[in-house]
């Protein structure tokens, strides 16, 4: 049965909650991605006869990549064996929420499965990276990511509970807007070759997003084939080169933390107050119509499986929307000293999409690249500067 005096805010607390929490994963989407165009070239054909042969004759003269000299002896030419690049990154992405759980003050979770739907979940999110690297083989990247991003979920979603006939009405629907900053670190290593300026790679990096809502940083990892092509220039050492690949996300899916309620619940409550207002009073005529149904049942009506599995469904339904108003409220009463905890499962909702690039090389040591990735439900864009140099 329905209990407590609800003037309580169990879906704004519920529903802030989860978008937080969807930045915090996009966050993790966003940052890691970080990858940059060079690459060891096997030196083929007549036009490029004598670039080959001077290789070989050369001395090598930095110690990385391990095995670089003799690399160059076989008529591979490397880039600068050391890098920093600064990249800017903006996306757009659907996430997939399951198994909502959410308690007030360290007391008891409840879980809102079942009671709480969202209608959508798009963020969107922009980062700057910093990523310093290394090659350490001749055909093998190694780096790291740092990076922050600032990010707004548009969140909307509704509350719903059984009524007489067992059939589920929306009670509450709301929608908002927050932002959120993070920050990543990460590791991650590239694959790589190159023959006659073509070239594939093959990039994998881990990351982890600290933010102070959650216990600890959030993982996510990220792979990111790509094929392309490198065109020389007139100038010496110029080149562009373009690419077409993929991009797949895969996000830890277990999250957990806890925030101060204060802010959660914006002062004064407004429009969203009014409309939980509503949804409460409506919880309380969907338990009364239930109530009066079963007590027009007669006797043998109500020995039906049927009949009593729908009236058990539907009572514990509304007595667990009642337990969590009830405990929202004795939260809000002390809002400057309350706490939420939530926990919960998440993935993206499409973990690839198709990315096209280019990336305009004005020497061996400055490059520039953009990059854009679409398909599915994120879109995403990328524009980032190199420099690179020996050591």
């Amino acid at each position: 049965m329905l209990t407590g005096s609800p003037k309580s805010s169990y879906g704004l607390i519920s529903y802030t909650t989860m978008t937080k929490l969807l930045l915090i994963s996009l966050g993790v989407c966003v940052i890691n991605i970080s990858w940059a165009q060079v690459f060891t070239n096997k030196e083929v054909g007549k036009k490029n006869q004598a670039l080959s042969d001077s290789l070989k004759i050369a001395d090598y003269p930095y110690a990385l990549p391990i095995l670089g000299a003799k690399a160059t002896k076989a008529g591979y030419s490397l880039p600068y064996s050391a890098g920093f690049s600064v990249q800017y990154f903006g996306t757009k992405s659907d996430l997939i929420i399951n198994n909502l759980s959410v308690g007030f003050n360290n007391g008891p979770k409840y879980n809102l499965d079942g009671l709480v739907r969202f209608d959508k979940a798009r963020a969107t999110a922009n980062a700057v990276t910093v990523r310093p690297d290394i090659w350490l083989l001749p055909f093998l990247n190694v780096y790291g990511i740092f990076g922050q991003s600032q990010a707004s979920t548009d969140i909307g979603f509704g509350v719903w509970v059984p009524d007489s006939t067992g059939v589920e009405k929306k009670v509450l629907e709301a929608s908002t807007v927050v932002k959120f900053k993070s920050t990543t670190f990460g590791l991650g290593v590239t694959p790589t070759i190159g023959v006659g300026g073509g070239f594939l790679a093959l990039d994998f990096n881990v990351a982890w997003t600290d933010v102070p809502q959650l216990n600890k940083p959030a993982r996510s990892f990220v792979f990111g084939p790509r094929f392309g092509k490198n065109f020389k220039l007139k100038k010496p050492d110029r080149t562009i080169a373009v690419w077409v690949g993929g991009f797949r996300v895969s996000i830890a899916s277990g999250t957990n933390g806890s925030i101060s309620l204060s802010d959660v619940i914006p002062e004064g409550g407004g429009e969203i107050g009014a409309k939980i207002d509503q949804g409460i009073q409506k919880v309380d005529d969907a338990q009364q119509q239930v109530d009066t149904w079963w007590a027009g049942l007669t006797p043998l009506e109500q020995n039906s499986p049927t009949n009593r599995a729908r009236y058990q469904a539907a009572n514990a339904a509304l007595s667990r929307a009642g337990e969590i108003l009830s405990a929202a409220d004795a939260a809000v009463q002390t809002i400057a000293t309350s706490t939420v905890q939530y926990s919960m499962e998440k993935q993206v909702k499409d973990h690839w999409n198709f990315i096209v690039g280019s990336q305009f090389q004005l020497n061996k040591h400055f490059m520039i690249r953009g990059e854009v990735g679409f398909l599915g439900s994120r879109n995403q864009g990328l524009l980032g500067v190199q420099y690179r140099f020996g050591l």
